[in-house]
């Protein structure tokens, strides 16, 4: 247990942080997941969701909550399935 005040703030501010980015991951694999199996059974609202995706995406790693090659690799491999998925249209 932190005995300071400036490192019981601290837990609090680690705390809150956590609790944020938690939120953040779980919204960013819940879209993901969406996003591919939309792609998969070829839904025309695919194109939304992975523009939706890629959106939040950019977002978590702006705000620190993924790495950029974390976000570009995903935004990749989803961008390629999507792509593949309209050229078999």
């Amino acid at each position: 247990m932190p005995i300071t005040k400036s490192a019981k703030k601290e837990l609090r501010k680690s705390v809150k942080r956590c609790i944020r980015n938690k939120k953040i991951k779980d919204n960013l694999k819940n879209l993901i997941k969406k996003s591919r199996k939309a792609i998969e059974h070829k839904e025309a609202q695919s194109k939304n969701l992975v523009e939706q995706t890629i959106k939040i995406l950019d977002k978590a790693a702006q705000k620190g909550v993924i790495k950029k090659n974390i976000r570009d690799r995903k935004k990749s491999r989803l961008q390629l399935k999507f792509n593949k998925a309209q050229k078999v249209k």
